[in-house]
């Protein structure tokens, strides 16, 4: 075996990211290693590439016990990696890139034919013909992908790390990437193929090893592995044929309620395709997909965190205008992020601050909310939303997650909208906390808010859900409505090689 990792593990304060993992690569494979956030493999990844210092386990390459203590260490022992952002330098040329910390010199200095001679030798296996002394920043993302590989098999040659590499590619290019991976796998290099795109998974991978939460959960030959119990692995989640849940007050009532925005042909090229979706007053919708399915770019469009190449946003009174986050603030619409430490939240701000950042920037900052009303509204949101804080005027950031997530409800809940997008709103809370969120999402839709649910946990959509819509490969794939919604139908719909039918109501 030319990789072995046996019982790795490694924790950060309060988190465990790597529980006994055993991981193998063989010379001449190309190994997937798949999870969603959270699951490990970023861990796993640094571990074996010196960025982190393990806390226990052990790692052996060709039979030798390794410990890499940096990524130079690690290359010189010969693990490369590329990553989905090019960690090269654009502004440098393609043979300066390529030969960066061991130019060819002559008389003390940089010979700059002799290092055009040796990059064209680098690049000849390669099959592309570029001109290796214009700047590197010059070609298409693609170009820059296989020179960085280039570069890491020229620096390691032994196991190569591809961390989302078609992630921006379109399909001509993952066409052009996969052939040149392909060469390099029947050459004998031992490659780790990280990928959100299973379609990619299942044409390029001989193996696959899923991680779950820290754990390593199977180790399988592709061939003998179908997407459902790929997923099913991923998401933990075992299929049984007659499953039904609970779904709640907002999920029991399947009857279509007042339309109030409707997003036409909404979508980013590269980043969305265009999607219809009608939200109803005081509906809550689902998103599900796995991890780099378009779920939160769904929800960046509809804020206008990122501009739409294409659509249009109507309601009752006409077109919507809601490109950038401001315009969707002043439409009526909030958005609590995924990152909440680092997006959600002002940590160095009170409490108090936190929850009326939201209204202040709807009525403009001219309009300065008075004191004695900003001190009403976060003391009667501290109440309801019980957030457990000593008083207003307390750091946000020393609240705990639970806490700091419904400080964010809060903010949005004081301004009012019509319109609330929620992505992952229970990740990295205690189960209070929790139950308490998901409480609030019936009690607040039932005085005619709408809601928009992204979540990775298909009980928490089937909980509270109406709607449900399904996301795979950057597109929206199926709606599940009413009774319909059920987590074995959202993993079928995610597994499914073709889009699949919208489902009504009965």
């Amino acid at each position: 075996m030319l990789l072995s990792i046996r019982s790795l593990s490694k924790s950060f304060p309060g988190t465990k990211a790597l529980q006994g993992v055993d991981f193998d690569l063989a010379a001449g494979e190309v190994h997937g290693l798949l999870g969603e956030n959270g699951a490990g493999k970023s861990t796993l990844i640094k571990c074996l590439t010196g960025a982190y210092r393990r806390d226990g386990g052990e790692m052996f390459l060709q039979g030798h016990s390794i410990n890499p203590t940096s990524t130079a260490e690690a290359q010189t022992l010969g693990i490369g990696t590329v990553y989905q952002e090019v960690n090269l330098l654009p502004n440098m040329t393609v043979a300066q890139n390529l030969t960066f910390g061991s130019e060819p010199r002559r008389f003390g200095l940089v010979d700059a034919r002799m290092q055009s001679r040796k990059a064209r030798e680098i690049l000849a296996p390669y099959g592309i013909g570029i001109d290796v002394d214009r700047d590197l920043g010059a070609y298409p993302v693609a170009i820059r992908q296989i020179v960085a590989i280039a570069r890491a098999v020229e620096l390691s040659g032994k196991v190569l790390i591809l961390d989302e590499p078609t992630a921006s590619l379109d399909a001509a290019e993952v066409r052009l990437l996969f052939s040149i991976v392909g060469r390099l796998r029947d050459e004998g290099l031992g490659i780790i193929f990280v990928s959100h795109f299973l379609n990619q998974v299942f044409e390029l991978c001989d193996r696959v090893t899923v991680l779950r939460n820290g754990r390593k959960i199977v180790t399988a030959e592709t061939a003998q592995l179908d997407r459902l119990r790929l997923i099913s692995h991923m998401l933990g989640r075992e299929l049984e044929e007659a499953e039904r849940h609970d779904r709640g007050a907002s999920g029991q009532n399947a009857e279509r309620r007042e339309p109030m925005i409707r997003f036409e042909g909404l979508g980013r090229a590269g980043m969305i395709e265009p999607f219809d979706l009608s939200v109803e007053r005081g509906e809550v919708i689902g998103l599900a997909g796995l991890l780099g399915s378009g779920r939160t770019e769904t929800a960046q469009l509809m804020f206008g965190v990122r501009s739409a190449g294409s659509g249009t946003t109507e309601d009752a009174q006409g077109r919507v205008a809601h490109g950038s986050p401001r315009e969707a603030i002043a439409a009526g619409f909030g958005f609590a992020p995924e990152e909440r430490k680092a997006d959600g939240i002002a940590a160095e701000l009170s409490v108090r601050e936190n929850i009326i950042l939201a209204l202040q920037a709807r009525r403009g900052w001219m309009s300065r909310i008075p004191r004695a009303e900003q001190e009403r509204l976060a003391a009667h949101y501290i109440e309801k939303l019980d957030i457990r804080t000593s008083d207003a005027e307390k750091a946000i950031g020393d609240l705990s997650g639970g806490n700091q997530q419904k400080v964010v409800l809060a903010r949005w809940l004081a301004m009012n909208p019509r319109f609330l997008i929620l992505d992952e709103p229970t990740r990295g809370i205690d189960v209070g906390a929790h139950a308490e969120i998901l409480r609030l999402i019936h009690e607040i839709t039932a005085e005619g808010m709408s809601i928009l649910v992204i979540s990775s946990e298909l009980d928490e959509l089937v909980a509270v859900c109406d709607r449900v819509i399904v996301l795979r490969d950057r597109r929206h794939v199926a709606e599940l409505v009413g009774e319909d919604v059920s987590t074995d139908a959202i993993v079928r719909a995610i597994a499914k090689p073709d889009a699949a039918k919208v489902v009504e109501p009965a």
